[in-house]
């Protein structure tokens, strides 16, 4: 997962959200589909993509995907 364009494909192949890079920025309410468990799938998947732990308190602060991208990717 090297570029936003990878997440949001990782978000719609792994979670079957319809996501597109016009949803990046949109608050994680105006995401057809989402909700706490696709919060938590998300989560669970970019560990397992990243190989390390992503901090769930700055997921949960996250309102936008384009926001969790930057949590993941942070070094």
């Amino acid at each position: 997962m090297n570029t936003i364009d990878d997440f949001l494909r990782l978000v719609h192949d792994r979670l079957g959200l319809p996501v597109t890079a016009a949803d990046a920025e949109r608050s994680l309410q105006e995401i057809p589909g989402w909700d706490s468990m696709q919060l938590l799938w998300l989560l669970t998947t970019l560990e397992q993509q990243t190989g390390r732990r992503i901090s769930m308190p700055d997921v949960l602060a996250a309102s936008s995907l384009s926001q969790i991208y930057l949590v993941a990717t942070k070094p």
